[in-house]
């Protein structure tokens, strides 16, 4: 919509994982580096938590590609874990390239699981099971499931890497599952942007959309940051919508008034739902 009119190729600020728009923070950059770690040194599993909206669900996709372009691995990416456990250990049976096992017991899925594990292995490759949003499991009984997997090993090493990425609550789940606890290898929470990193963060993503120079004031970015707190999918959503707005009034940038008003509509918009849902 507002491409031409602020010399975009495309859309910089889409609240989607795309690979392309990835910053590289320095906190990012580590949460990458662990996760990367875990699966290159066939640890059993890691986990990686943080705000909602702070990058987990990127990273995940990035690590997706990376492994996916590589021979050694056979992955499985589970997007939505909040189904029944049999259902679950199908999908994972089904990502890595099982028929799906819909209808059978939870120990023939566990047969056929292995045998996809052992079969794997043999080709020289190691598996991968990537979770996302892990922290919608509701029951402790999945979390146990999940933990029993990574018995599945042969001479000691490991046939799988488990990676469980999720809001902060996952943390707290993990806590209070304490076998679990202690076969994590690695773990890493993912904090929000400095206000020096949101402005890189923007400049990034407008760079990789086709403009060279973002349209934002300094006290454009200021006001990003304070009313996001760095969070990268806040900052998208402020972002987009002051561009609308900015283009709405044919302004030759994003000044602080611009998002000013748009925070202000934020605002009002919380300050509604907060209210119908005290009712």
């Amino acid at each position: 919509m507002y491409n031409d009119y602020w010399g975009f190729k495309e859309k910089p600020f889409e609240n989607t994982p795309d690979p392309r728009f990835f910053y590289c923070s320095a906190k990012h950059e580590e949460a990458l580096m662990r996760l990367l770690y875990a699966v290159q040194e066939r640890k059993s599993s890691a986990m990686l938590s943080g705000e909602c909206g702070s990058g987990k669900t990127l990273l995940s996709r990035i690590i997706l590609n990376r492994l996916m372009n590589k021979e050694e691995y056979k992955v499985a990416l589970v997007v939505n874990p909040a189904i029944p456990l049999l259902e679950l250990l199908g999908e994972i049976v089904y990502q890595l390239g099982g028929e799906n096992p819909a209808g059978e017991r939870k120990i023939d899925i566990l047969r056929r699981l292995n045998e996809i594990l052992y079969s794997v292995s043999q080709d020289g490759k190691h598996t991968v099971i990537i979770i996302d949003e892990a922290q919608t499991i509701s029951e402790d009984s999945v979390f146990d499931e999940l933990r029993l997997l990574l018995n599945f090993q042969v001479n000691e090493r490991f046939l799988l890497t488990l990676l469980l990425l999720g809001q902060p609550e996952l943390r707290e789940k993990i806590e209070a599952t304490r076998q679990f606890k202690q076969r994590l290898a690695l773990r890493y929470h993912l904090t929000t942007l400095t206000e020096v990193e949101t402005k890189a963060y923007i400049g990034h993503r407008c760079l990789v959309a086709g403009k060279e120079s973002p349209p934002f004031s300094d006290g454009a970015y200021k006001l990003i940051y304070e009313y996001s707190q760095g969070l990268p999918r806040e900052i998208n959503n402020i972002c987009d919508l002051s561009l609308v707005i900015g283009m709405g009034e044919r302004a030759d940038s994003v000044e602080e008034r611009i998002v000013g008003e748009v925070i202000k509509d934020f605002q009002q918009v919380q300050e509604t739902v907060g209210k119908s849902g005290e009712k």
